[in-house]
């Protein structure tokens, strides 16, 4: 039989661990190549190791990648400057997915030049003798992240690289075979999951290393996403062609329990980790590797060489390592003008300037909220917290920042705002908006304010626009992701530069939501972890507030007792699907969930929101085309070009339907 390649790229970054006072950091050196006697060094399974966290960066924040995992689910549809990259993943007649098209490319390479480094380490480590069993647990961890990401999105993948199943590989290799799904899970993720497990520490090695509580959340995810693959109520294909049957013998029912029972010890045993007392500090700027993150790509303002891209200047999407995913959901809030004169005539000011500053950053319009989003993912916004830590939704004036001096402009129904009052906000509830007035296209007949096509209220100085009046072009911005620095100074700081922030990747929180998603599914629960109680915490925690975006300014509530009590008696699935959204809303992870859940269809097939130009508030109701082979990605054309094999061949190792 002749095997079908897969590329390797054995060209990666080395990382080298170090110790800097008591703090412990992750030191890069590039090194062009990885072999067998460099595994058996210390210095070389060290630089392998951080190289495992390094490649995260090529992943997460990745702008194209990131469209992969949200355009086209209830959360985010394509912005008014989308390009095809956007406009294919929506799903909605405007583009289409194809082997070229999909940008879940991004992981391909990246994912398996990561695990042949991990085969590497977990080879050749032992015969160095002073690496500890600790050290090639992260290894390990790794190597089963990266087939877990895989199979969630292509299917099966190959575990024989060239040298064998989950064998180092160190020469080109241009034949392989796809595994099956369950071979997959059973013979690679599962079992570095477990030993991982067993061999991290309870704390990191380094700030932001693998843990025992790591590893813990991915094995019970795994559990969880295998269960459901096993189960297929909606009957997906599935590629390659295999039995839903475990090679193990067990049933969906057994791994629902598995999750559940994993997340369950997640919860229990924490280590250094655990829930923050608030959703804002979860998310806020100056606090992204707190105590709940248990995975990040990181990223620094201090070093361009850390940071993996310049962190002064003027940058752009393109390239590996950067974090731009926040510039995609970003709508070009600049365009709102002020009036300097009283009677909302003059020449218009920028009121608004691009600033890097968490509620504005760098305008893309690549992608744009569905107004169900508002409606009804986030219907509660006065007692739920997650609505405004998620946000921006009020724009504020900035404009002596950039340079202008004027300390009175004139805004909505000609009253004056001073910086820092709000100049345009996304109305909470349509109910507010009762009298609005909306100019028919970007402005008011006969003023120079406004530019957005935004409407007034009687009595406010502030734009507004209603919930039901999103649109393409003009839509609350992802505040919770937004840019932080620390070197602003008094002017505008460096906008342009992509977000120096980590990406969060995994939050300890998802243990509660796994092991409720389980519950629903069957799994008997202990004493104190039902669905509901489970969801509850969460739910406890939303209520409480420290800090109001909206009005920016302390805010100290607690409406934990309210939030627990509206939720309902039975929880159901599409119920944890929610709150899976109020908690994770726009950080890549919906498009697993609907897919795993195979709700895709159901709750993202039909979406609302306004029109592509300013002044447009009208929503318009879009239904995508959701076919079952959409539940898998196709496998990368620049990996089928790179192909030994006949056409026929090639055409096996596609995925149906591409």
């Amino acid at each position: 039989m002749k095997h079908i390649q897969i590329k390797i790229l054995l060209v990666s970054a080395l990382f080298i661990l170090s110790s800097t006072g008591c703090k412990k950091i992750l030191e890069e050196q590039p090194r062009s190549i990885y072999t067998p006697e460099f595994f058996k060094t210390e210095a070389g399974v060290l630089g392998g190791i951080t190289s495992q966290y390094a490649h995260l960066r090529y992943i997460y924040g990745q702008p194209y990648y990131y469209n992969t995992l949200e355009t086209g689910t209830d959360e985010y549809t394509y912005g008014q400057s989308a390009d095809q990259n956007f406009k294919d993943m929506d799903m909605s007649g405007v583009g289409q997915i194809t082997p070229s098209s999909s940008r879940s490319d991004v992981i391909w390479g990246v994912a398996f030049s990561n695990i042949n480094t991990a085969s590497g380490i977990i080879e050749n480590a032992a015969a160095v003798g002073t690496i500890s069993n600790a050290l090639i647990a992260e290894a390990r961890f790794f190597r089963a992240f990266d087939y877990f990401m895989l199979v969630q999105t292509f299917g099966g993948v190959p575990l024989d690289l060239g040298a064998g199943e989950l064998k180092f590989n160190t020469s080109a290799s241009r034949t392989s075979v796809r595994n099956t799904v369950p071979e997959v899970y059973t013979k690679a993720i599962f079992p570095d999951l477990i030993k991982a497990i067993n061999d991290l520490p309870a704390t990191g090695r380094v700030t932001g290393g693998a843990t025992k509580t790591l590893a813990r959340l991915y094995l019970a995810k795994a559990y969880l996403t295998y269960a459901w693959w096993l189960q297929n109520p909606n009957s997906i294909p599935t590629y390659p062609a295999s039995p839903r049957t475990d090679p193990d013998g067990h049933d969906a029912t057994y791994y629902f329990q598995q999750a559940y029972t994993t997340a369950a010890q997640g919860i229990d045993n924490p280590g250094t980790f655990g829930l923050e007392n608030t959703f804002y500090d979860v998310h806020v700027g100056g606090n992204d590797r707190n105590k709940e993150m248990l995975l990040y790509a990181d990223h620094t303002q201090e070093s361009e060489f850390y940071n993996g891209a310049i962190i002064s200047g003027f940058d752009n999407e393109q390239g590996n390592g950067k974090n731009a995913a926040v510039w995609m959901v970003t709508w070009n809030y600049t365009v709102i003008r002020s009036a300097p004169n009283p009677d909302g005539t003059g020449s218009a000011v920028s009121s608004v300037q691009r600033e890097a500053a968490q509620p504005l950053g760098r305008p893309y319009i690549r992608m744009a909220p569905t107004i169900g989003a508002f409606l009804n993912t986030f219907a509660e916004k006065t007692l739920d917290s997650r609505y405004d830590g998620t946000f921006s939704t009020v724009y504020r004036g900035n404009w002596p920042k950039g340079g202008t001096s004027n300390a009175v402009l004139y805004n909505a129904n000609d009253m004056p705002i001073t910086p820092g009052q709000p100049v345009l906000s996304f109305l909470e509830y349509d109910s507010q908006a009762a009298g609005i007035v909306y100019s028919t296209g970007a402005n008011f007949p006969g003023k120079s304010y406004s530019n957005v096509g935004a409407g007034v209220l009687p009595g406010r100085a502030d734009f507004v626009i209603a919930p039901s009046g999103i649109s393409r072009i003009v839509f609350p911005g992802l505040w919770k992701m937004g840019v932080y620095r620390t070197d602003n100074g008094t002017g505008l700081g460096q906008p342009n530069t992509t977000s120096t922030r980590p990406f969060k990747i995994a939050k300890f929180s998802e243990f509660y939501l796994i092991a409720a998603e389980a519950a629903v599914k069957g799994a008997t629960t202990v004493a104190g972890k039902s669905a509901r109680e489970l969801i509850n915490v969460l739910r406890a925690r939303a209520g409480k507030w420290k800090f109001s975006n909206k009005n920016n300014s302390a805010y100290v509530a607690d409406n934990s007792a309210a939030m627990t009590a509206a939720t309902p008696a039975i929880v159901d699935l599409n119920y944890v699907l929610a709150e899976r959204s109020r908690e994770y809303f726009g950080e890549g992870q919906r498009w697993f969930d609907l897919v795993r859940t195979q709700k895709w269809g159901e709750l993202a097939g039909t979406y609302q929101i306004g029109g592509t130009a300013y002044g447009n508030h009208t929503p318009v109701t879009v239904t995508r085309t959701i076919d079952n082979k959409f539940y898998l990605r196709p496998i990368p054309q620049a990996q089928l070009d790179g192909m030994e094999g006949t056409a026929q061949e090639k055409a096996n190792y596609q995925n149906p339907g591409y």
